[in-house]
């Protein structure tokens, strides 16, 4: 779901405006400063022509609703300007797994950083594995020189900035520039530095993760995860999100 346009110039404000500001609308809210949590699936249309016309904002509660917007706002100002969506999940590996679902199909090859995230790298031999899909792990630290490992069906490269465990940091404008030359999109698991730190986007990678339930969540009491793309990635993202039902309860977007 695209962003609803509430947080009006979020590049002239500072990262820390756009944090408490985002995704506020008192005037909506009848002057409450948080967004209400809605709860509910059915979405009830004022006339037949209207269903039919999709002239609803809101269609089913699974898409989204305007708890999930306020939310999809707060992370659309953060991400910057290279963002063109943001889809959320119902964990961190839920974003991953539904982003690499989003990108690969039978046959195609990854680049995987050997740092990833242990699930990250559990579902690549796994469950993408069972499906065709070869992965090649690299030296987080290879830089440009990881055009050596690409092929010709390769379709993606996964890093993580810093990196898991180890926290090393990928040169990520190098690894983009040799990975699009190729025609492959650049996937970052941004969880550890989040976009109030590292905009992952604006270095020109494709798509950037985050396991939400560690800082942006922020106390441990929540479980989902976040998935921002750019206007290439994007339609790929929204339509696997789409058809495989990727969503998280209000109660935890609302948190």
């Amino acid at each position: 779901m695209k962003s609803s346009g509430v947080d009006a110039k979020p590049a002239t404000q500072q990262a820390e405006t756009r944090l408490v500001t985002a995704g506020r609308d008192p005037g909506a809210q009848k002057g409450f400063v948080n967004p209400a949590v809605f709860h509910g699936s059915t979405v009830l249309y004022p006339s037949a022509d209207d269903l039919h016309s999709h002239r609803s904002e809101y269609t089913y509660g699974r898409h989204g609703t305007p708890t999930t917007r306020a939310l999809q706002d707060v992370m659309m100002a953060l991400e910057g300007p290279q963002c063109a969506g943001v889809g959320i999940a119902p964990s961190g590996l839920a974003a991953i797994s539904t982003t690499l679902m989003s990108v690969t199909k039978a046959g195609d090859h990854i680049l995987v950083c050997d740092n990833v995230y242990r699930p990250s790298r559990n579902f690549c031999n796994g469950v993408l594995a069972r499906y065709g899909v070869e992965t090649t792990y690299f030296d987080p630290k290879i830089g440009a020189a990881i055009e050596a490992l690409f092929k010709p069906n390769t379709r993606a490269v996964l890093v993580e900035a810093p990196g898991s465990q180890s926290f090393e940091m990928p040169d990520i404008p190098a690894i983009v520039e040799v990975a699009h030359a190729r025609g492959a999109l650049v996937i970052d698991d941004n969880t550890w530095a989040t976009p109030l730190f590292h905009r992952s986007l604006d270095f020109g990678v494709d798509i950037s993760m985050q396991a939400a339930t560690k800082y942006i969540g922020g106390h441990s009491d929540i479980m989902f995860g976040t998935i921002s793309a750019n206007a290439k990635a994007w339609p790929m993202v929204q339509e696997t999100i789409r058809l495989l039902g990727v969503c998280a309860g209000p109660d935890d977007v609302y948190l």
